[in-house]
């Protein structure tokens, strides 16, 4: 049976739903390569959005060739160059243009790829043929010297509203009865991961040719598991050990991401300052013994977590609270996230400071990147002429301009 997922590609631009500025920026990137400064385009976002095969419908449409790798095929600096070396530097057999196509660069960064990075930028510089990466977190540290050499195009999460309508199309080509509010509910559950929209339909449907609303419960594990506002809910809303402890069995979520949940909705949830401060102190043991678990590997201790977590918990207030309460994620993890990600502007910022200035990235960190953002701030055409020296990119300018 042919996965839908490659049945149902894109053969044209015109089929790719939601990317449509991704999609002219990579075109003008590779219909203008030869008058490029950079030799690559560096396109990232989510699983599943659609940044390989929007390639390969730019391709479809320039009547281009595509040369695809997955870097997790090659490991290091030989390998690179044995197989990449000639593609880049030979046309293809009937002397047509083509893309080199490297997947998922993000499995080229680790340790067992030794000079691989290095390799690979050296390769871009000479490439007769437009490069183009794929990564799910381009900011990676061990991605600098890649970075340096590409364009980033960002393909953004599509909302539910475009999976829903490739989700329609495929079942009208497939002759699947489908209920519209299930096949919406579909697209929602997948969060923007249209590979992962798409090989559920076909999971729920190659047998009956129909979608139900029911059989959204048939999904796999992975989409059976229970939502952490559905544990919530028990936890907080019932003095009953038995109910509370059970909370958390089928959820997805790690320990540490049920902590922080917690952590983050406790004092919406309780009101009464005896009882919030009895449920920190469940969960500050459990996080002691969370702790003790790490050091010595006592998984036995694990029990005593989830008891502590959900029944302690639970059995910490006098009664239960009346009325609704709107349970949010934490937004603890958001806030790493994005402060990592500033740090890997910073660090990219300074790296391509130090190689133009011929100083330590250190350095120019703390001597010249404060003064480099107050230019930027103030003074545009000396910025404009600073980032062309620097070789900045478009986030690293924005960047320089808000830091």
């Amino acid at each position: 049976m042919i996965p839908w997922t490659r049945k149902y590609r894109p053969e044209n631009t015109n089929e790719v739903q939601g990317h449509d500025k991704a999609l002219a920026e990579l075109k003008d990137f590779i219909l203008n390569f030869k008058n490029q400064k950079k030799k690559a385009a560096l396109i990232y976002g989510s699983s599943g959005v659609g940044k390989t095969c929007s390639a390969y419908a730019i391709a479809n449409d320039l009547n281009y060739e595509v040369f695809e790798l997955n870097a997790s095929d090659f490991r290091n600096k030989n390998m690179i160059e044995s197989r990449l070396g000639s593609a880049m530097m030979q046309r293809s057999l009937f002397s047509g243009n083509k893309i080199i196509l490297i997947d998922e660069i993000d499995g080229l960064s680790g340790k067992q790829d030794r000079g691989g990075v290095s390799a690979l930028a050296k390769l871009i510089d000479k490439s007769m043929f437009p490069v183009i990466m794929t990564a799910t977190n381009p900011y990676d540290g061990k991605l600098n010297a890649l970075r340096k050499k590409a364009n980033l195009i960002q393909f953004y999460n599509l909302n539910y509203l475009s999976v829903f309508s490739v989700l329609k199309n495929i079942c009208t080509k497939e002759k699947i009865k489908f209920n519209e509010v299930a096949l919406k509910s579909l697209a929602r559950h997948n969060a923007g991961d249209l590979r992962s929209a798409i090989n559920d339909l076909q999971t729920l449907t190659h047998e009956n040719k129909e979608l139900k609303e029911d059989d959204l419960k048939e999904l796999s594990d992975r989409n059976r598991t229970e939502s952490m506002l559905s544990a919530l809910m028990k936890v907080f809303k019932t003095t009953d050990i038995d109910i509370a402890i059970k909370a958390f069995e089928n959820v997805e979520e790690d320990i540490d991401k049920q902590f922080l949940w917690i952590d983050q909705n406790l004092p919406e949830e309780y009101q009464k300052p005896e009882d919030l401060a009895r449920a920190y102190d469940y969960l500050s043991k459990a996080d002691v013994f969370k702790g003790r678990i790490r050091r010595w590997q006592y998984w036995r201790f694990l029990v005593y977590v989830n008891a502590m977590i959900s029944a302690g918990v639970a059995v910490a207030k006098d009664e239960k609270y009346r009325g609704f309460t709107s349970y949010k994620p934490t937004t603890r993890i958001l806030k790493l996230w994005r402060a990592n990600m500033k740090y890997q502007k910073r660090k990219s910022i300074a790296s391509k400071i130090a190689e133009k200035t011929h100083t330590s990235s250190k350095r120019a960190l703390q001597d010249t990147l404060p003064y480099l953002s107050l230019i930027f701030k103030k003074n545009k055409e000396l910025s404009g002429k600073l980032a062309k020296e620097f070789e900045l990119d478009k986030d690293e300018i924005e960047w320089l301009k808000k830091g």
